[in-house]
């Protein structure tokens, strides 16, 4: 079986590229230098070229903030982009799982959001990553969306290194704490795209939107204090309202996400994010 990953240089992109070969897979892996979602024809190109069985599309506009001045840049990775990869996901008869983004919600819920709730972003990030969905939908009959939040890992720039540099300092820092959600280990949810794909390939018929992330809800707060714990720091940390800390894109105050759907249909239950975090924290070591 071939896969192909696009995004392979980022968080679940390269966990992907890594679990992928020791799983069966032929893994063939783009990275954002090596291809441009944005490029039409360079994505039909290396896409047919490489043959797939199915794609894991983990390429995206990461940059939240940054894509409230900039919604056209994110909308033309996050959207177009994602179309791209579809329409030659369909054109090489490949099957298709694309990752999104809590962010497609608008927080406001007091329960976990089931695949099937309705959409309704709150910042550009989230208006781009539901263009994508969209798009997918209409250009590959044979996908899955997976929808994840807070995703961290042992590498790259996420929450868990940030606090990590930020703690080493000793100062005290200000953790927003109204904010709640699921934190996700990159090296957990690509496992699971990866038994998704397995799915994919013994079922023709398999499609729809799922969520994924780990098990448990907490805070920024919560989470970061965890994370100093966990490695023995002594960091104060101070918790501080969405409020007290203005950011350009407004975030969810309610990310958690119903991953019961996944579970059922492929047989992968979530870990508590703690566990997750304990075994990321000693690959950072």
């Amino acid at each position: 079986m071939r896969l192909v990953v696009t995004g392979a240089g980022g968080m679940v992109g390269s966990e992907v590229s890594r679990q992928a070969p020791d799983r069966g897979w032929d893994c063939v892996a783009f990275t954002r230098a090596q291809l441009d979602l944005a490029e039409d024809d360079a994505v039909f190109t290396a896409i047919g070229s490489a043959k797939p069985d199915v794609i894991i599309n983990a390429g995206a506009y990461t940059a939240v903030d940054r894509a409230e001045a900039d919604e056209d840049k994110a909308t033309l990775v996050n959207g177009h982009g994602a179309a791209n990869v579809a329409r030659a996901a369909h054109a090489a008869g490949a099957a298709m799982i694309h990752i999104s983004t809590d962010y497609v919600f608008d927080g406001e819920a007091n329960e976990p959001y089931r695949p099937s709730d309705r959409t309704n972003p709150i910042n550009a990030y989230g208006r781009s990553k539901l263009a994508g969905e969209i798009k997918v939908r209409s250009a590959c009959p044979r996908h899955l969306i997976v929808r994840t939040s807070w995703v961290y890992s042992h590498d790259g720039q996420n929450f868990v290194r940030t606090m990590l540099r930020l703690g080493a300092a000793g100062n005290e820092l200000k953790v927003v704490d109204d904010q709640h959600g699921s934190p996700t280990c990159a090296a957990d949810i690509a496992g699971a795209l990866i038994t998704a794909a397995e799915a994919m390939c013994k079922n023709t018929s398999v499609t729809g939107t799922y969520h994924f992330a780990n098990s448990g809800v907490t805070t920024w707060y919560d989470f970061a204090r965890t994370i100093f714990e966990m490695r023995g720091l002594n960091v104060p940390v101070q918790p501080i309202s969405t409020a007290e800390y203005p950011t350009a894109a407004r975030r969810p105050l309610w990310s958690v996400l119903d991953c019961t759907s996944f579970e059922t249909d492929f047989g992968v239950t979530p870990r508590p994010w703690q566990a997750a975090l304990r075994e990321t924290l000693d690959r950072i070591q």
